[in-house]
């Protein structure tokens, strides 16, 4: 069956049909029926390059975005093309500033009729936490991927070019609608919300927590093997959230020996706190102290863990030092879905409910 499909087929796809959770695509000559994909290129390794093919580090960033797919054999057969480049750098450098551009600009896209699908290219590096931010604010269920790479376009098996490509297929199969943001990297589909980078150089950086992966991708071949029930997208409750200044809010990684001073500085200047915690969330005795001082002022803190893995459950602590629990949610994602909530409340039993839920 051909997956390359139109928007009104892509939207008139429910959340329980099942029959397409497997689509397999075999489109070998352009067409004018082939979907129309945006993308939205943002910078980082993907679109990098060294003067060495052997040079895998300090690189850099200066391929567009249309360069990208005009590198990629192949794409041309699989959609019809809309460019937008938001920024061209790395993505440690992506500020709230460019998030929010970046954002209004998937969201623009999916509003259109004539878009049936997002693709972003993005730099590795923070690459999931900008990925939760959109899962939880894009008001959509067209499917919307994010892409990069481990190694310069320049490098010798340079992987972006084969994720790009699988990252195009899976936004143009109509069973990646309603499944939220996706990640696409090194021939595995994985959701926003569990993806996290558990390499610093390999290419089988992003890896899923212990929920494991979506689907598989190999070429035109695409394959959903689960589905998150956790509300995003057009189910959120801070769909189009990015039209307005995100809330301050600081990680603070604790440690054996810990002191306040970080606390000291940051309830000054922020509205919430994430602690990167010991173990399930335990805090050492500064780190209690610190949230009570954060307590006393109003500041909202959350207790994630410096473990990437398990589950930060709410404790009879927590209201005693004025604390709340992550989930699963690590430290960066805590932190962005803390910066959403904060936007609609203040209330600390809300906040709780929604780390519970998403």
């Amino acid at each position: 069956m051909v997956l390359l499909l139109g928007p009104a087929r892509i939207l008139q796809r429910t959340l329980g049909d099942n029959a397409l959770a497997t689509q397999t695509a075999n489109q070998s000559a352009p067409s004018p029926d082939l979907p129309r994909i945006a993308i939205i290129a943002t910078g980082g390794t993907i679109a990098s390059a060294a003067p060495d093919k052997t040079q895998l580090a300090d690189y850099k960033v200066s391929v567009s975005a249309n360069d990208l797919v005009s590198a990629v054999p192949g794409l041309e057969e699989l959609a019809q093309f809309e460019f937008e480049q938001v920024c061209n750098i790395e993505s440690h450098e992506i500020d709230d500033e460019i998030l929010l551009r970046l954002a209004a600009s998937v969201q623009r896209f999916c509003d259109r009729d004539d878009i049936d699908g997002v693709v972003i290219t993005h730099g590795t590096d923070t690459l999931e936490e900008t990925a939760f931010f959109l899962h939880l604010t894009i008001d959509t269920i067209k499917p919307v991927v994010m892409v990069g790479a481990m190694r310069p376009a320049t490098a010798l098996s340079a992987d972006g070019p084969l994720n790009l490509f699988h990252a195009v297929v899976v936004a143009s199969n109509q069973a990646s609608a309603s499944r939220g943001v996706l990640v696409v990297m090194n021939d595995r589909i994985v959701s926003a919300r569990h993806v996290t980078k558990g390499h610093a150089n390999a290419v089988d950086a992003f890896v899923p927590t212990e929920f494991g992966y979506l689907g598989l991708v190999f070429g035109r071949w695409v394959q959903y093997q689960s589905r998150i029930d956790m509300p995003h997208t057009a189910f959120s409750d801070f769909k189009r959230g990015f039209t307005h200044d995100l809330a301050a809010v600081d990680i603070i990684y604790d440690h054996q020996g810990a002191k306040t001073h970080h606390y000291g500085a940051s309830i000054k200047n922020v509205k919430g706190i994430v602690l990167a915690a010991t173990g399930q969330g335990s805090l050492s005795p500064k780190a209690s102290q610190g949230a009570l001082m954060a307590k006393e002022v109003g500041v909202v803190v959350v207790r994630s863990s410096r473990v990437w893995q398990g589950v930060v459950r709410p404790s009879v602590k927590d209201e005693q030092f004025g604390t709340l629990a992550a989930y699963t949610l690590n430290p960066a994602k805590a932190r962005v879905l803390l910066r959403l909530a904060l936007q609609r409340t203040d209330s600390r039993e809300q906040i709780q409910k929604w780390f519970a839920i998403y």
